[in-house]
């Protein structure tokens, strides 16, 4: 499996043989910071023919404490992915969280996302598929890579074959996660491309704040480690400045930080496709 045979809608350089990249910030803040990310990250596809999916929430609806900040309003939020997707021709990823905003969030996006903590989710799941869209399937942290199989099979019985699976680590204990990269093969087995979210994988969740934190420092290790694995695509949270970004800012990687870990990427990805 590889970015060739990911027909996403409006995705460039399928052909490049390169990982497919699946960036942006966490969640929508701002139209601002929204668009000088993708700006950049767009930039960077083109310059390095990386096949590109901007990703942001449109609303957080998993967070630890009450008083964190979970959006700027669900239609303005879409309605800025949706410019987005139409300004620098690109695919927009986004989460939903219950079947009811599957539709909605469908009109401004070409893939939904269903977080980890609800892959097992029937219905969710459900009216995901019968939107007709791409599908990412994020791996819960608490399920091997092969019983993904089963949240694979509930899109495909819904009639829709369009679905991308991704690895986000493990827990370790109750603040930690470790990433078990038998996973990558083991969900390619299925019959799907995998991505590797190695943002969150590097989260530390559950801290008695209430605020998970990250070990940013180890982005580039688990990116190197999942391209040469054989991983389909990489998923990275990214932002202007991770330390003032209102949603996973702990872990996110810093945008100035991007290019030097794509080239990096991109020759092992080079390497691994010359064998």
């Amino acid at each position: 499996m590889n970015p060739n045979g990911i027909n996403i809608p409006g995705l460039k350089f399928r052909e490049s043989g390169n990982f497919l990249l699946i960036a942006g910030p966490c969640v929508v803040e701002s139209e601002d910071i929204v668009f000088t990310t993708a700006d950049k990250i767009n930039q960077l596809s083109e310059k390095y023919e990386i096949p590109f999916v901007f990703k942001s929430s449109y609303r957080k609806a998993n967070r630890s404490h009450a008083g964190s900040f979970t959006g700027i309003g669900d239609i303005k939020a879409l309605e800025i992915l949706g410019r987005i997707r139409d300004h620098f021709s690109v695919p927009v990823i986004t989460d939903i969280h219950n079947p009811g905003e599957a539709g909605i969030a469908a009109e401004y996006t070409d893939i939904l996302q269903i977080p980890a903590f609800l892959c097992r989710q029937s219905d969710l799941l459900a009216a995901a598929a019968m939107t007709g869209k791409w599908i990412n399937i994020k791996k819960g942290q608490f399920l091997s890579g092969s019983s993904m199989r089963f949240a694979v099979d509930k899109v495909r019985n819904s009639g829709n074959n369009n679905i991308m699976v991704t690895e986000r680590g493990n827990m370790f204990g109750y603040q930690d996660l470790v990433v078990d990269f038998r996973n990558i093969p083991a969900m390619q087995d299925i019959g799907v491309p995998v991505i590797m979210d190695i943002t969150h994988s590097l989260q530390q969740p559950n801290q008695e704040t209430g605020i998970s934190g990250g070990k940013p420092d180890l982005i580039e290790t688990i990116g190197k480690a999942a391209i040469s694995v054989g991983a389909d695509g990489i998923f990275i949270e990214t932002h202007p400045d991770p330390a003032s970004a209102k949603s996973d800012g702990a872990n996110m990687l810093k945008l100035d930080k991007l290019e030097d870990l794509l080239i990096k990427l991109s020759a092992i990805r080079k390497t691994i496709n010359s064998f």
